[in-house]
């Protein structure tokens, strides 16, 4: 007779009973994620900062809209911490407001953009990322590299291939594996 409470499973399948303490823990989790989500609206500076580098940590689409609204923080302490998290997080409908923030007159926020959107990996990103490369800030510039690398688009190539002349050796270099990446990923 068959055990009524283990259910009957295929010969690929393993039966794995539910941890109790995983619904518990999920629970904490998305109390905590919406607390740091209440958080990103203090007064205090170093709160909003470090909430939005938690919420990165934590990787949840729920903290994608108040993200996106932190990239408007007047200061730029929150703002770019809040771009890298958007990519952390991996929600697509963080691409856009990432792209947008790529034309930002703060360099920290351009970088923590370009590091969301090479997180995210989404195409859309190349062509606003390509010239960051041009940029005043070698951060810009190099991050840029980077991004444009981990997306692994040809379309890049030429604008990154233009960088192994840049002034500053780290942006040559990233703009060498940005190159090699791209190169690996289409053969």
């Amino acid at each position: 007779m068959e055990n009524p409470v283990t259910p009957v499973l295929g010969s690929d399948q393993k039966y794995e009973p539910p941890v109790e303490g995983d619904t518990l823990a999920e629970e904490r989790r998305r109390r905590r994620v919406a607390e740091y989500i209440q958080l990103l609206k203090s007064d205090s500076l170093d709160t909003r900062w470090k909430v939005a580098e938690a919420l990165g940590e934590e990787r949840d689409a729920t903290a994608v809209e108040p993200l996106v609204a932190a990239l408007h923080d007047p200061y730029v302490d929150v703002a770019w911490i809040a771009a890298k998290s958007l990519g952390q997080i991996g929600d697509l409908r963080a691409v856009e407001p990432l792209i947008a923030a790529l034309t930002s007159g703060e360099k920290w926020l351009r970088i923590g953009a370009s590091l969301g959107l090479g997180n995210l990996r989404d195409r859309r990103a190349v062509e606003p990322l390509i010239p960051l490369l041009k940029d005043p800030k070698k951060g810009v510039r190099k991050n840029a590299a980077w991004a444009l690398g981990a997306i692994g688009d040809d379309r890049a190539v030429e604008a990154l291939t233009a960088s192994l002349q840049d002034p500053d050796e780290d942006v040559r270099a990233t703009a060498r594996e940005a190159l090699d990446t791209i190169r690996k990923k289409h053969g």
